[in-house]
């Protein structure tokens, strides 16, 4: 099994260097200097570490692929280099849980060798995000097809991506945990809009780190585009989404770690005034202090998460997984603020990435459910387990 050393040698070798680059050209540009990038990282047997070896993976077990994804999240490329980037990581696990032998050929195989990428488009705007069962966009069945009309948007690295995967009501009139399966999508199938890429935080959405509005008008697919059984879609997101807030958590603490050597060092090194730097400030040094902290206890908080889910399956590791959610993207949140603090005016730039992180990650407490959300479920959970009553 490859170190995390051996992941962050490489991309201290090849990916920080690209950084600005990354935060300051289209990503097109620089897609033939990474695919040089990803072959090597095959050749050096460090290519997916979460698939298995049978794809082409390394088969690494969920806790062990989360030590791997916090050193990855250390660069904006990390993921990207080694094919296990979302939302293309979550739409590998799905297709291999539960795709068709028809569907892994054609969509998981290019997209486990890295040819093709794959978004995933649920989120509308119409409906709050916070209630995934709450949606309008219908698949209407017509003998062998599906006629899917709706409205979608941030559905991440729809640019530029081969396939969706929509979430998309097929029985209105079932119980509202099985109204909606989901679909495959060609993005190039008639009637598939690309209306633009959102603009987050001011910033114009990039072809890799986008956050897409989409229609769909009358786009037909065949009834096999479906995965899993009719009606399966949120259990098979719910599945979906266990691992992937492991993958989405460990990247915020690979992002909070780089964060907090780069404040580690430029407090040590920028003076203030002849003969004294900003880490002499107690402020700044208690700042420290407790990054360290954050990060260190989140850490052991996910792994064990991720453990649990390994063992007894997401469903049994719920709490769990709403409560590095919410805490996680609260530590990220104030390392990632207190880092910019101490870079003063550098920190406001593209000339490192942490104003890049700042922007793209603030969505960390809003995404795949809003902190309140993880909060309120876990503490419902728990008051009823004390005896507290449900009203209404």
């Amino acid at each position: 099994m490859p170190l995390p050393s051996q992941y962050r040698t490489f991309l201290e070798t090849h990916a920080h260097p690209l950084e600005r680059e990354f935060l300051s050209k289209p990503f097109r540009d620089l897609v033939p200097q990474l695919a040089k990038l990803r072959e090597q990282a095959k050749r050096e047997h460090l290519w997916a570490p979460h698939l298995p070896k049978s794809h082409g993976g390394l088969g690494l077990s969920l806790p062990e692929f989360a030590e791997i994804s916090a050193v990855l999240g250390e660069s904006p490329i990390g993921h990207y280099l080694f094919n296990c980037n979302a939302p293309d990581i979550g739409n590998q696990e799905l297709l291999l849980t539960h795709g068709s032998a028809e569907q892994k050929a054609k969509w998981f195989e290019p997209l486990a060798r890295g040819e093709i990428r794959s978004c995933f488009a649920m989120t509308e705007p119409e409906f709050a995000g916070s209630n995934p069962v709450w949606m309008d966009t219908r698949a209407v069945r017509e003998g062998g097809e599906y006629v899917i009309t709706g409205h979608k948007w941030f559905t991440s690295s729809a640019d530029g991506a081969a396939f969706t995967i929509v979430m998309a009501v097929t029985d209105p009139d079932a119980p509202p945990h099985k109204r909606a399966s989901q679909i495959i999508v060609p993005m190039d199938a008639p009637g598939v809009v690309f209306v633009r890429n959102i603009p987050v935080m001011g910033e114009q959405g990039s072809d890799y780190a986008s956050h897409a509005e989409l229609r769909f008008e009358g786009v037909r697919v065949p009834v096999t585009n479906r995965i899993g059984d009719e009606g399966a879609g949120f259990a098979l997101a719910q599945e979906r989404l266990g691992p992937g807030r492991i993958h989405h958590c460990m990247r915020w603490l690979g992002i909070s770690e780089r964060a907090f050597r780069m404040m580690v060092q430029r407090a040590a090194t920028r003076e203030i005034a002849p003969g004294e730097v900003l880490g002499q400030q107690q402020a700044v040094q208690h700042w420290i202090a407790e990054c360290r902290a954050e990060i260190d206890a989140a850490k052991l908080l996910v792994l064990d998460v991720a453990s649990r889910i390994e063992r007894d399956g997401a469903h049994a590791a719920r709490d769990g997984i709403s409560l590095i959610k919410f805490h996680v993207a609260g530590v990220l949140q104030r390392v990632l603020d207190r880092a910019i603090q101490v870079h003063g005016a550098l920190g406001m730039t593209d000339d490192t990435p942490l104003a890049y992180w700042y922007r793209h990650e603030r969505g960390a407490r809003i995404y795949d459910g809003p902190d309140e959300v993880h909060k309120s479920a876990v503490a419902k959970r728990i008051l009823g387990a004390a005896g507290m009553k449900r009203h209404g």
